[in-house]
């Protein structure tokens, strides 16, 4: 008994390991974000995601076309208890490349926004700035973050829900300046896989205490309501993220995005056959017209 478990298990963790290699494969292809000669500096935070990124990245380097670097990155933000040890013992046990950069952003934080407020917002900012500055110092070419699917279709709807903005994040990014690009290789993992991925490798998993712990964040709000979709109606957050893929500007109301203003009729266009073309027209009158026999309604 002991031994058919174990083998289910294992049987699990295999699919379970292949199927996030492929989303992560499937990703890096689809928005072209690892090339040759590539110097990927891999954000590790320590929660999950990033190590879970870390480790598939590291599998895909041995096989993947074309020959890229990692580096591993962690950004100390100076936050009282942090365990300074932990991410450089692993990093040395894996055998990969790493910094640590000390930035106390902990502290401008804490200062800035008052008690109870989000602090997700200038402690992602300021970690952008960072991490932007020292990718260009050390030389590297992407800045690979662990936001998955989930990240991506929750931020949709905040921005959606508390931003007015149809705006979500997306695969592959180039910075304002021009000078980085961002590329986030989980975009088709789902978290779920994640957590149950993270539990079998046992990674040394480091809490957030600057922002995890803070209760009904506007995020957290969010993450439920997907939650319960997602059981009331499986496949309903890949359905979402897919949209993200498939735009339509001109079935939307942006006025920048799309040319509203100088749409113009033109009958000496190619003419295209419509539903229910087939009805059939007569004349009831001077100024009126009936339309009947319409099919297929």
């Amino acid at each position: 008994m002991i031994d058919s478990d174990a083998r289910k298990a294992k049987l699990e963790y295999n699919k379970l390991q292949k199927r996030l290699r492929r989303n992560v494969g499937n990703a890096i292809a689809d928005y072209t974000m690892i090339e040759e000669s590539d110097v990927v500096m891999v954000c590790i935070s320590g929660g999950k995601d990033s190590f879970s990124m870390l480790d598939i990245l590291m599998g895909l380097q041995k096989t993947a076309p074309v020959n890229f670097e990692i580096i591993a990155l962690n950004l100390d933000q100076k936050q009282p208890g942090f365990p300074e040890e932990v991410l450089p013992n692993y990093f040395e046990s894996i055998g990969v490349p790493y910094y640590i950069l000390d930035k106390d952003t902990y502290s401008v934080v804490r200062e800035k926004v008052p008690e109870g407020k989000t602090t997700c917002g200038l402690c992602s900012r300021l970690r952008r700035g960072t991490l932007y500055s020292f990718a260009e110092k050390i030389g590297a070419t992407k800045i690979a973050l662990g936001h998955h699917m989930d990240d991506i279709v929750e931020t949709m709807f905040l921005n959606m829900f508390f931003g007015s903005r149809l705006k979500a994040m997306p695969p592959k990014l180039r910075s304002d300046d021009r000078r980085n690009v961002v590329i986030r290789p989980l975009a088709y993992c789902r978290e779920k896989d994640l957590v149950a991925f993270s539990q079998i490798k046992k990674y040394p998993i480091i809490p957030c205490n600057l922002c995890g712990s803070q209760e009904n964040l506007q995020r957290q709000q969010i993450k439920s309501m997907l939650q319960q979709w997602d059981e009331d109606r499986p496949g309903r957050v890949q359905n979402i993220f897919r949209s993200l893929q498939n735009v339509s500007p001109s079935q939307l109301a942006d006025r920048e995005l799309f040319d509203f203003h100088d749409l113009a009729l033109d009958r000496s266009a190619e003419k295209v056959e419509y539903e229910h073309e087939d009805a059939v027209v007569s004349s009831a009158g001077e100024g009126h017209i009936q339309y009947l026999n319409v099919t297929n309604l």
